[in-house]
């Protein structure tokens, strides 16, 4: 589970996104590291058993992403994230497929899978497959249970305002061919995921995306037999 200290040191680390601060304060980061990285373990652990494709050389360690932000090309300079995100990877290194993500921030924690803004090519093949197996597709969506963790948080936010090349507008699936990004979420708040059993919370809703990332993965056609 999550202790309080981590989300604590978040909070904190958001009232004082600086240098100065976050070295006089690295022994509660190292601490809220640790700390995540052993959840990420244990999730790991229990989500390998259901979820074929999962890395098999994926860890704790490897799966939390770096805290320290890219500010090159950002007009927000501040030099730490205030989340600490965990990446599940179910394509081998430099190979991008559907993946799982669990985000860890005071009042913004969050469980997702999908692909965000896939490359072109994998983008068209998606698209294809909606085209072909659409009903399929609405099955995964319109499944009781799915509906009931992810509702519908089908990400809207990247889509064509007109139609896709090559798909007509009064395509039956035309509202998900526009689509720019295939990916769902569900909130968790601080007190799930500080539970004693956050872990088989985490891994229950990571379970309901796997036939949605299952479709995408056949799609554009990763780790297929």
């Amino acid at each position: 589970m999550i202790k309080a200290e981590t989300f604590l040191f978040l909070t904190q680390l958001q009232q004082n996104n600086n240098r100065e601060w976050f070295l006089a304060n690295k022994e509660q980061y190292l601490s809220a590291k640790e700390n995540v990285e052993v959840f990420a373990d244990e999730i790991i652990a229990k989500f390998r058993k259901l979820e074929p494709r999962l890395a098999d050389s994926l860890t704790g360690k490897k799966s939390v992403m770096r805290i320290y932000r890219d500010v090159r090309f950002s007009k927000d300079k501040s030099p730490y994230k205030t989340n600490f995100g965990i990446s599940l990877s179910t394509t081998p290194k430099g190979i991008h497929g559907p993946g799982y993500f669990v985000q860890l921030q005071p009042g913004q924690s969050f469980v997702a899978g999908g692909m965000w803004m896939p490359e072109a090519a994998h983008l068209k093949l998606i698209r294809q497959e909606v085209d072909y197996n659409g009903d399929k597709f609405l099955a995964i969506l319109n499944d009781a249970s799915f509906k009931r963790n992810f509702g519908n948080s089908l990400n809207n936010n990247e889509k064509l305002k007109t139609t896709p090349k090559g798909y007509d507008a009064t395509h039956p699936q035309i509202e998900l061919l526009k689509l720019k990004s295939f990916t769902v979420s569900r909130v968790f708040d601080d007190q799930e995921l500080q539970s004693k059993k956050s872990v088989e919370s985490v891994v229950a809703c990571l379970k309901e995306i796997m036939p949605f990332n299952a479709f995408l993965a056949e799609a554009i056609d990763v780790n297929e037999d």
